[in-house]
């Protein structure tokens, strides 16, 4: 008989132990970045992510949101007055995550990449230049910076030069 009264309180226990596993798993945040190419809801939800602080900045053409983590490192999302993110840019001590960033164009960077380490070596700083992805990475150990964007997403008349 103790057995059988051990072996209910067991999984009345464990069945708890699941629930709250459950529980706990739906409220952990899910990792989201605007990422080049989506769509402007996705900045607010980066800064979220970051715990960062932003500013809003419209510059006529197109709307810069600049995200300052508590690390110092600052992302820059460039939008499109259709809604979209054209470019990011960063710059700071830690490199922020890169996949996270190119979204949908992270497997052409990877590739172009890989192709540009196998000519140049690994030392120099990556600059990436294909007809629907642009970027460059420069950096060392706690300064990093670069920046990619779709030439096709730049809104008419912005520039490359105006992405800093």
């Amino acid at each position: 008989m103790n057995s059988r009264i051990l072996d209910d309180k067991y999984q009345r226990v464990r069945r708890l132990f699941s629930r709250m596993i459950l529980i706990s798993l739906l409220g952990l945040p899910l990792p989201a970045f605007a990422a080049l190419g989506a769509s402007v809801d996705s900045v607010r939800e980066d800064q979220v992510r970051l715990q960062a602080r932003i500013t809003v900045d419209a510059r006529g053409l197109y709307t810069v949101h600049e995200l300052i983590s508590a690390f110092g490192t600052v992302v820059r999302e460039y939008v499109s007055p259709k809604g979209k993110v054209f470019a990011v840019s960063w710059q700071g001590p830690f490199m922020p995550d890169i996949k996270q960033l190119l979204g949908s164009y992270f497997d052409q960077y990877l590739s172009a990449a890989r192709q540009q380490r196998e000519r140049q070596g690994s030392r120099s700083p990556l600059s990436i230049q294909t007809p629907s992805l642009v970027m460059q990475n420069f950096g060392h150990l706690r300064a990093y910076s670069g920046r990619a964007y779709d030439p096709a997403l730049l809104p008419t008349g912005v520039s490359a030069d105006d992405l800093r």
